[in-house]
């Protein structure tokens, strides 16, 4: 694809929804490139939010990080897949009691949505990346899942990228649940098409408005597939160029790097 074709696609885009880790940064080191991105975005004339899968964390806490790596956000432009679970609960599931397994901060974004915690006899788990498991949890959650409660799992990420290498995420340890109860979860961050909605509802955008920019071929570009919305992947985390040659998930445009989607704009 020439650059006039790239530039040609990017025409309708009214909003650029950035992913986080391996894409804005890696772990507490922002990418040199992001600002200088950030503001090409803006002279533009569009917009951009972030969207983490990251579950371990709420939207005050990369509030919080991105402030401190010179870059203060309005609460509205950061989401996290916390939200899209607890919006879709909310609506759908309102008065649910939850066992959670999760970090405190995960269990902090259900209490101040109004959701009931309940590690005795809840009516759904809800699992998430949750960097303070303990075996008791997942003893908890598993004889919960066999006498019947519903099993949501925050983000299906199998690993989280860090400046160190990559930590188990929710989708890793779903699985080990999976194995001993033989239940699935129902999943609720990128791709799912929930967070396709509640990406749409909060920017305003029409699918084809949209661009969903990050590192992950099963959850960034994934979301994308068979939408209008533009999937572009930067080779700045988790995706290698060989991983593109084998993949059934392709996206629409692949740059190096926010600074060369930068060049486009």
């Amino acid at each position: 694809m020439t650059i006039a074709e790239k530039q040609e696609r990017l025409r309708p885009i009214r909003c650029f929804v950035l992913d986080m880790d391996g894409t804005i940064y890696l772990g507490n080191r922002l990418f040199p490139y992001t600002p200088d991105f950030l503001r090409a975005v803006t002279s533009s004339g569009r917009d951009y939010c972030y969207f983490t899968n990251n579950s371990s964390k709420n939207a005050q806490a990369y509030l919080e990080k991105l402030s401190a790596m010179g870059i203060p956000v309005p609460p509205e432009k950061m989401l996290v897949s916390n939200g899209v679970l607890l919006r879709w609960l909310n609506q759908n599931r309102p008065g649910i009691s939850v066992y959670v397994v999760g970090t405190p901060a995960l269990e902090a974004d259900f209490r101040q949505a109004g959701l009931s915690l309940n590690d005795r006899n809840p009516d759904a788990v809800v699992l998430g990346f949750d960097t303070t498991l303990t075996y008791e949890k997942l003893e908890k959650a598993c004889r919960f899942i066999r006498e019947g409660c519903a099993f949501y799992g925050v983000n299906p990420d199998w690993n989280c990228p860090t400046e160190n290498g990559f930590l188990p995420d929710c989708g890793s340890i779903a699985a080990l649940i999976t194995a001993s109860t033989g239940v699935s979860p129902e999943f609720f961050g990128k791709p799912s098409r929930h967070t396709l909605e509640y990406l749409l509802a909060k920017t305003g955008c029409r699918e084809e408005e949209l661009a969903i920019v990050g590192d992950r071929l099963y959850t960034d570009i994934q979301i994308a597939q068979g939408t209008k919305v533009t999937s572009i992947l930067v080779l700045s985390g988790e995706t290698q160029p060989e991983d593109l040659k084998t993949s059934e998930i392709q996206p629409d445009l692949v740059c190096r790097d926010l600074e060369e989607l930068s060049s486009l704009l």
